[in-house]
């Protein structure tokens, strides 16, 4: 594994790291990480893939992992939601030129998925294998517009880089509710406690985000959803969801189905969808990891040719 940097859109300058295969690389794929997490936590599952031929390469979002600095905090950005997928596709770009000819994949996980959705109809002439959307959402109007006016006040009154308890409590304090008699409130990420120890004790992960970035997830949400942008997506790119069935983010699978639905609706002819019972939000890091990476890779291995 090699690291590299280069600059932000917004601010400051993104580290990334880079997988590579001991042999020739049959393909390349790009992770996008979530909220309040970093690409370390994806190792092992790009070694797996590593080790199957694929050259991995995966940044740290603004405001995360090795991409903060003195100048960018824990949780903030700059340039709002354009500007991190700006991010992402700049190493798109970087990797395509680094491994040139191989066919590229995108992953993204959770507000990664998001990244990952507005990135499709960003640059639908990409040329793109496929994407895997894990752990993404479908959010009812009403409550995005409700999330987004508490968020903007959040902003207005204690300003954008201000870490917002009452938004990490507005956003995530749920999803912990749901599962009664775990020791930890991050239970809701995974269904192995030694994943949500780790998380938990790890100073990168699980912090609270400024007021500004949840802001800018919102908005990229909400517009991810508008009918214009889905219908912007290259109807042939295959697309598959993965998720677990008591995942919260995903209300436990329902709105995986809905975000599968508004793809299909929009046109797009080879989007495929895999619940796993009893998975959590993390499905890479579930127990049954082993049969979700076998899962990807058989499908990566189906759509490269």
């Amino acid at each position: 594994m090699v690291t590299e940097e280069y600059a932000s859109a917004g601010a400051g300058s993104i580290r990334c790291r880079i997988w590579e295969p001991k042999g020739e690389a049959v393909g390349v794929v790009q992770l996008v990480h979530g909220i309040a997490e970093h690409t370390a936590r994806y190792a092992d599952f790009a070694v797996f893939l590593a080790e199957h031929g694929y050259a991995v390469v995966a940044e740290d979002h603004m405001g995360h992992g090795e991409s903060i600095s003195d100048a960018l905090g824990k949780g903030c950005i700059r340039g709002g939601w354009d500007a991190m997928v700006t991010d992402v596709h700049t190493l798109t770009e970087r990797a395509k030129a680094r491994f040139p000819g191989l066919p590229f994949f995108l992953l993204g996980h959770s507000m990664g998925s998001f990244l990952a959705r507005t990135y499709l109809y960003t640059y639908p002439g990409e040329a793109l294998k496929g994407a895997i959307l894990s752990g993404t959402a479908w959010q009812p109007g009403p409550v995005l517009a409700a999330g987004k006016l508490v968020t903007a006040g959040e902003v207005r009154t204690k300003g954008a880089d201000t870490p917002s308890e009452k938004l990490q409590k507005l956003m995530f304090g749920a999803y912990g509710k749901q599962f009664p008699g775990e020791t930890s409130p991050d239970a809701w990420i995974c269904s192995d406690p030694q994943v949500v120890e780790r998380y938990g004790a790890d100073p990168l992960s699980g912090f609270v985000p400024g007021a500004g970035l949840i802001a800018a997830m919102l908005e990229g949400i909400a517009r991810n959803q508008k009918k214009e942008n889905l219908a912007k997506m290259p109807k042939t790119l295959p697309v598959l969801f993965i998720a677990g069935t008591r995942d919260p983010v995903g209300a436990g699978g329902k709105g995986v189905k809905q975000s599968f639905g508004a793809f299909r609706k929009a046109g797009m002819l080879d989007a495929a969808l895999k619940l796993y019972e009893g998975d959590r939000h993390e499905v890479l890091n579930e127990k049954d990891k082993a049969k979700v990476w076998a899962d990807v890779l058989a499908w990566l291995e189906a759509k490269r040719a």
